[in-house]
């Protein structure tokens, strides 16, 4: 390969070919039109003596070398980019600002609350708008620069984003305080006779893998409200004799009305973690926004 016919710009352009694998959104993403992108594509094909990309009925699909390329390209760029920006001072204390975040109901509550709140202290010029988590939609959204950062399940997220692991979520045990039937940790069988809620985000679903635990002990609950939302499950159970499984940090700080005990069988938790695009990923703003996020988080 002849280096000498490469510039900064075509290695740009390659990564952001690479990630977006359509040529209208990588030139989209580099304000270039679509010319001049296929025409640069051209040149790296004839750069790196490959078709790097190829037709595919949704978009481009890279080849072998292009995969191999993709990794070290986009830590080499990340390493100028991050030349460039580090003399650029953030102050959160001054900073003007609007970010917007896309997470569940759940997310919001654990998450993105605490965080506004942190930011009216810290920086109280960043305004932040939440949309509600698709993660059918979450790629085209960082894409186009609707979301800044998207919280969700590692396995939600899209393949072309920047990722990051936030914490590990597990279940608790919820009922109100003064309930007849609930003073302190109860088995498994004791748990089985109460009167419960769950949560079917897809709607209407009075079972759920705790079902099949219990079946496993030759036990059987009783579910009489099949709820939407995990926001709607605290409040019920601290006005009635319901209980029901809950993610933990959904109830911190409202045991003034609830019991909350540990989970009455094993019931598997679930990982939780922010995708960005790459496109903000060496921003000196929305690096600092991501920190803040993970301290929370942890």
């Amino acid at each position: 390969m002849d280096t000498r016919r490469l510039d900064l710009n075509l290695l740009v352009t390659l990564e952001a070919l690479l990630t977006e694998r359509n040529v209208t959104r990588a030139a989209a993403r580099l304000n270039l039109s679509q010319p001049a992108v296929s025409a640069q594509l051209s040149r790296l094909r004839d750069v790196f003596d490959d078709p790097l990309l190829l037709p595919a009925q949704r978009g481009m699909t890279p080849t072998a070398k292009a995969l191999e390329i993709l990794d070290p390209l986009r830590s080499a760029l990340d390493q100028v980019r991050g030349a460039v920006t580090s003399h650029l001072d953030f102050d959160p204390a001054s900073a003007s600002m609007t970010v917007t975040l896309a997470g569940s109901d759940y997310m919001q509550t654990a998450v993105v609350q605490a965080l506004v709140l942190r930011l009216r202290k810290r920086a109280p010029g960043v305004r932040v708008a939440v949309r509600h988590m698709d993660p059918h939609q979450i790629e085209g959204q960082l894409a186009r620069g609707d979301v800044d950062i998207g919280l969700l399940m590692p396995s939600e997220a899209p393949s072309s984003a920047r990722m990051r692991h936030l914490f590990h979520e597990r279940y608790v045990l919820i009922a109100r305080r003064g309930h007849p039937a609930v003073h302190g940790a109860l088995t498994a069988r004791q748990f089985a006779k109460l009167e419960q809620v769950i949560v079917s985000p897809a709607g209407g679903a009075f079972s759920s893998p705790v079902d099949h635990a219990l079946a496993a002990r030759g036990l059987q609950r009783t579910v009489v409200l099949s709820a939407a939302s995990f926001l709607f499950v605290p409040d019920i159970v601290a006005k009635s004799d319901l209980v029901a499984l809950v993610p933990e940090r959904l109830v911190k700080g409202r045991s003034a009305r609830l019991q909350v005990l540990e989970c009455p069988l094993p019931i598997e938790g679930f990982e939780m973690a922010m995708v960005w695009h790459e496109r903000s990923h060496g921003h000196v703003a929305q690096r600092w926004l991501r920190e803040e996020i993970l301290a929370l988080a942890r």
